[in-house]
């Protein structure tokens, strides 16, 4: 049976467009991850009419939503079966992720003991070896 979480609001965010960087829809040198307009006449910055939308603390999602997956549960990074163990209590609040470094054969056993401590795995069948190859 999967691990439900005690708590599942509805994620809601106040906007899901990107702020994109001025100009950059006209200069292929500059990339559309945000920067902030820093010059003296610029019409961002100053925030004219029908210009881009610049980032602000506005935008900010809920506090009791925040990193929250949509499944319910919030990301904890694992890196050894050790830091597992420190879910244990927390198992219906937080999830794990195993780590990008981590072995296949340290993947293996930190699955295995997810599933005896009933600790959901984000990406548990990430890079397993099957039963065929060994």
């Amino acid at each position: 049976m999967a691990i439900r979480p005690v708590y599942r609001p509805t994620i809601l965010k106040k906007r899901t467009k990107h702020f994109i960087r001025h100009q950059s829809d006209r200069y292929k040198k500059l990339k559309r991850s945000w920067r902030k307009p820093k010059g003296i006449d610029n019409r961002v910055r100053r925030r004219f009419k029908g210009q881009y939308l610049m980032p602000s603390i506005g935008y900010g999602s809920n506090k009791k939503t925040r990193h929250m997956l949509p499944t319910g549960f919030r990301k904890v990074l694992v890196h050894n079966v050790r830091e597992l163990e420190v879910l244990m209590m927390q198992n219906r609040k937080y999830c794990a992720e195993i780590a990008h470094a981590v072995s296949s054969k340290k993947r293996k056993a930190i699955v295995e003991r997810a599933q005896q401590l009933s600790i959901r795995v984000t990406n548990g069948n990430a890079r397993l070896r099957s039963e065929e190859n060994e």
